[in-house]
C-alpha cells in the first residue's frame, strides 16, 4: 500500500496563495488545511478539485479546559463529514482543569466523531501527548478508537530531553492516527526545523515502523523553519519541493 503524503499549507509562510499551485506542479496530491466556515465548504472543495488537491486532514480548534468543548466541536465534526476529511488535528492543553473531566470530554468527542469515521488527533504539544509516556497515558484514560495521537517528529525533540522520534512513536504505536514530518537539530526548545533530511529524523524508519503497524498516513510535512531566516518565496517552495523529493530518495514514496 502506497503511503499517503500531504503538505501543511503553514510550510508556505505568508505565500500560501501559491500553495495550491505549486503542489500540484511538484505532484504532491493532499494537503491540511484550517477547518473552513460552514459557508465556504463548497467553494474550498471546488478551489481543491481545481488543482487536483485532497484534503486529508483539518486543523481544528478544542479548548478542551471548557465545559462546552463538546458541542462546540460538532460543528468542527459535521464540517470535516461534509468534505469527507476524516483526520482532525487539535492542540489540546489541559491546565489546571481537572484530567477527569478533560478525558471525560475527550471520550464524548470521540463517540460523536466514530458514527462518520473520524479520528480526532492530538499534536505532540504539553501538557497532554508532548512524548510517548504522556500520549499513552492520555490515550489509555480516554479509551476512544476516535481519539488519537498526530504524532509530531520534530515536536518531541522540541518539547523534551534525552528521546528519539522512534523510540516515541513506538510506545504509542497502536495509537497514532496521522503523523507531521518535521526534521530538526534535536535541540530542546531549539527553532530549527529545516528542509526534510537536513536534521536528525530518521524518517525511513518512522515510516517503516508505522507502516509495519499497518499505518500508512497521512504523513504531513511541516515544515516550520529556522529561527532568523528570511526565505523568499522561492526558497519557501524549494523547501517544500526538496523535502518531497527526500520522502522519494529515502523510499517512502
Amino acid at each position: 500500500m502506497a503511503n499517503i503524503i500531504a503538505c501543511n499549507l503553514g510550510s508556505y509562510r505568508q505565500f500560501r496563495a501559491e500553495a495550491y499551485a505549486h503542489l500540484a506542479e511538484i505532484g504532491l496530491t493532499n494537503v491540511e488545511i484550517g477547518v473552513p466556515s460552514a459557508e465556504s465548504v463548497e467553494a474550498v472543495r471546488v478551489e481543491l478539485t481545481g488543482h487536483g488537491l485532497t484534503a486529508t486532514s483539518l486543523l481544528g480548534s478544542c479548548d478542551v479546559q471548557s465545559e462546552t468543548v463538546v458541542t462546540d466541536f460538532q460543528a468542527t465534526l459535521d464540517i470535516a463529514d461534509k468534505m469527507d476529511v476524516k483526520i482532525i488535528f487539535v492542540s489540546v492543553h489541559a491546565g489546571d482543569a481537572d484530567r477527569n473531566a478533560v478525558y471525560d470530554r475527550l471520550r464524548a468527542i470521540g463517540e460523536n466523531a466514530a458514527p462518520a469515521g473520524i479520528k480526532v488527533c492530538l499534536e505532540t504539544h504539553p501538557d497532554m501527548a508532548h512524548n510517548g509516556d504522556i500520549a499513552l497515558e492520555t490515550m489509555n484514560a480516554v479509551g476512544h478508537p476516535n481519539i488519537c495521537v498526530n504524532f509530531d517528529t520534530g515536536n518531541v525533540y522540541y518539547y523534551n530531553h534525552n528521546v528519539t522520534a522512534v523510540a516515541e512513536m513506538q510506545k504509542i504505536l497502536a495509537h497514532v492516527g496521522a503523523v507531521h514530518l518535521k526534521d530538526t537539530n534535536g535541540g530542546y526548545r531549539t527553532w530549527h526545523f529545516p528542509t526534510l533530511g537536513e536534521g536528525v529524523v530518521d524518517f525511513k524508519t518512522v515510516c517503516q515502523t508505522l507502516n509495519d503497524a499497518d499505518f500508512y498516513g497521512p504523513f504531513t510535512m511541516e515544515l516550520e523553519g529556522i529561527e532568523g531566516e528570511n526565505l523568499d518565496e522561492a526558497g519557501v517552495k524549494a523547501r517544500v519541493a526538496d523535502s518531497f523529493q527526500h520522502l522519494k530518495d529515502i523510499g517512502v514514496i
